[in-house]
């Protein structure tokens, strides 16, 4: 299997045709597990079982968001989704548009549910004229995941944060 950086996710030459090339993030392999439309997710080998997962790596296109302004409306609809969800927003932060590129979007939640806490890192940016998020996310499980959770993010959040802010572009799944 073709292993490609996370940084690129096109078509790669020796895949059968649909399947999706396995990424890299946080020195690790993410093998595509499950696509519907725009939304693409990948987890670790051994992690193919859906329903429990411990790391995941989601990448969305967003097609109607050709430029910041789009971008950004987008970000506040994602933001607004986890809200309606009941997540706790961690983090959010945005880096400014510049002379050579669009503002980029930062979203850091945590959904506390029954069984398990996720945490959700999300990077928004348009890449090859659309919108596109990477979504990092972690999950402990147990009823009692919170204290466990806080001290997980505080070794590991924000090496998270610079390493998904710091990729020089963001995984683009063939049209």
């Amino acid at each position: 299997m073709t292993m490609v950086p996370v940084l690129v996710l096109a078509a790669v030459a020796g895949l059968p045709a649909g399947e999706q090339a396995p990424i890299a993030f946080r020195d690790l392999v993410y093998e595509h597990r499950y696509s519907k439309d725009d939304l693409h997710e990948y987890t670790p080998a051994g992690g193919a079982d859906l329903e429990r997962w411990i790391d995941m790596v989601t990448v969305n296109v967003y097609r109607k968001a050709t430029d910041g302004e789009g971008l950004a409306e987008v970000a506040n609809q994602v933001l607004g989704a986890y809200r309606a969800n009941q997540a706790v927003v961690v983090r959010t932060d945005s880096v400014p548009r510049t002379a050579h590129a669009e503002a980029e979007h930062l979203i850091v939640v945590l959904f506390p549910r029954k069984a398990f806490i996720e945490a959700a890192f999300a990077r928004l940016r348009l890449e090859g004229g659309r919108g596109v998020s990477i979504v990092y996310s972690h999950r402990i499980y147990g009823t009692k995941a919170g204290d466990a959770m806080s001290r997980w993010l505080r070794e590991n959040g924000p090496a998270i944060e610079k390493e998904l802010m710091g990729m020089p572009a963001l995984p683009v799944v063939p049209k």
